[in-house]
């Protein structure tokens, strides 16, 4: 700031940019005279043209202006004052010529903050307003302009235009090339909720394990702070005092989170909302992120990539160990539910709805039962299809099958730093049970007996005695079934297709 820079803040919905502008504004107040800017107050009929527009935001400054009760405020507010009883027609030249002045004869730097900027950027207009910024940042040592500016939005200033019209071959051309780099990173990491949950420690007494609890929070939400905030939000709020959480000590535990996880899951949301919608915008993203989840495709990371760019500028997507990944275990589980809902109809779904009956006694839930009608149903419906659809398809038409029997009890999500083309762990959670089933692609023995040791290498961290194996064998001598496997002091259930 101190250096001038104009910059965006670009981050995923309820990422906490109108928090971290509103800590700036305080802190800068002493030493910057700041203009504080919400484009969600400018309705849309005020970016008609540039006179429309120049009035609207004129009367905000005029607004923000008053509201600061410094010398130095009823300065600027005055010359505003006049401009916009002197030139009732103005247009964005006039306009910023009105600033230019006013932060010529301000006392101190004058710094413009606009939040929610994506409330304009699909006009015409907006894009003038940038090129204006532009031009005057470019000449600021001849002719006095802002110190800095600061836009906030979800979508960065480089795919404006993709925002006008999604389709729009010339994307990237920006009018506001001078933006500096907003590298600062706003997911929380694991000491920074382990110093929050001390905080309400301190005040509650729980009783909990503060870093098991902040590294279990971690894991659902990678640090995305609106995630962060309902899961303890949940589990203060709605969980505690509940049938198997009488009290806070039962509450803030693995089990309370998976609870607070499974209750936001099964509420709407703007930012799951926002989600699906930009699925549905931009296909390509979608398919991106329905390789990594069905198929594991190790998708090498380039942000130079369209779709790629995308999942990151809306926050869906991350960078990890060069390639991309899904941002966090939550969105992960929010879009198996929705492609989940959206498969509802088909003939899978259908025959896992109506095989769940017999899979659940006394409330627990029958995974190897499950494995073997499935078997059942994989081998007389895709028995023989070739092995490109197997690859492709197989795990899939798992997942499918699994949904309507936990639907609405249990939860499951994919293990991301297992997950492969070859191999991919889900964890299942049902009524505080956990299986871990893995469902692997055959190449050959050695291979599989190498997956055995890693799935016994995973049941171990999980304290598991049994564990579950799916395996799509395209050996044309495999033994179709399910038996069980001694590998150690653990079980494995292995179910053959």
């Amino acid at each position: 700031m101190d250096y001038g820079s104009y910059f965006l803040i670009n981050r995923g919905r309820q990422y906490g940019k109108t928090t971290t502008l509103k800590a700036l504004e305080k802190y800068l107040n002493d030493e910057y005279l700041v203009l504080s800017l919400d484009f969600q107050q400018i309705e849309t009929g005020d970016f008609a043209d540039g006179p429309t527009f120049s009035h609207a935001l004129s009367k905000r400054i005029f607004i923000e202006l008053d509201s600061i009760e410094t010398e130095a405020a009823k300065t600027l507010k005055n010359i505003l004052s006049d401009f916009m009883s002197n030139h009732p027609n103005a247009g964005m030249d006039d306009l910023f010529i009105c600033f230019s002045s006013m932060c010529k004869k301000s006392a101190n730097p004058v710094v413009l903050m606009i939040d929610e900027v994506d409330s304009a950027s699909n006009n015409q207009v907006f894009i003038d307003f940038l090129a204006q910024l532009r031009g005057y940042y470019l000449n600021r040592e001849k002719t006095p302009i802002f110190h800095s500016v600061i836009l906030a939005g979800v979508y960065d200033i480089k795919n404006l235009k993709l925002k006008l019209r999604p389709d729009f071959k010339h994307q990237y051309n920006s009018p506001w090339n001078i933006a500096a780099d907003f590298d600062i990173d706003m997911n929380f990491s694991v000491p920074q909720i382990a110093g929050m949950l001390k905080e309400y420690e301190a005040d509650n007494h729980t009783g909990m394990e503060i870093e098991e609890i902040a590294e279990e929070i971690y894991c659902y939400t990678s640090g995305y702070p609106v995630l962060v905030s309902s899961i303890c939000k949940q589990l203060d709020e709605r969980i505690c005092g509940s049938e198997g959480f009488e009290t806070m000590q039962k509450t803030w535990t693995n089990e309370g989170i998976k609870k607070a996880v499974s209750i936001i899951l099964k509420k709407s949301s703007p930012l799951f909302e926002s989600l699906a919608k930009q699925l549905d915008v931009y296909k390509g993203m979608r398919e991106i992120i329905e390789d990594i989840i069905y198929r594991g495709r190790k998708i090498t990371f380039s942000p130079e990539q369209k779709s790629i760019n995308l999942g990151l500028m809306f926050g869906y997507l991350k960078e990890e160990n060069g390639h991309v990944a899904i941002a966090n275990r939550m969105f992960e589980m929010c879009l198996l539910n929705l492609f989940m809902a959206e498969e509802s109809g088909n003939d899978v779904y259908a025959r896992g709805g109506s095989d769940r009956i017999g899979f659940i006694k006394d409330g627990m839930l029958n995974m190897e039962l499950v494995l073997k009608k499935f078997v059942e149903y994989f081998t007389e419906i895709y028995g023989q299809m070739d092995e490109s659809f197997i690859e492709k398809q197989g795990r899939k038409i798992f997942l499918i099958y699994l949904k309507p029997i936990i639907n609405g009890v249990g939860n499951y999500y994919i293990e991301a730093h297992t997950r492969d083309e070859r191999r991919t762990d889900v964890i299942v959670d049902y009524l505080g049970e956990q299986f871990i089933v893995e469902l692997k692609i055959w190449h050959g023995s050695e291979y599989n007996e190498r997956g055995k040791r890693q799935l016994v290498e995973y049941l171990d961290y999980y304290r598991k005695d049994k564990g579950y194996m799916l395996s799509f064998n395209f050996n044309k001598n495999k033994e179709v079934g399910v038996r069980k496997i001694k590998a150690g002091n653990k079980v494995i259930v292995e179910a053959v297709v």
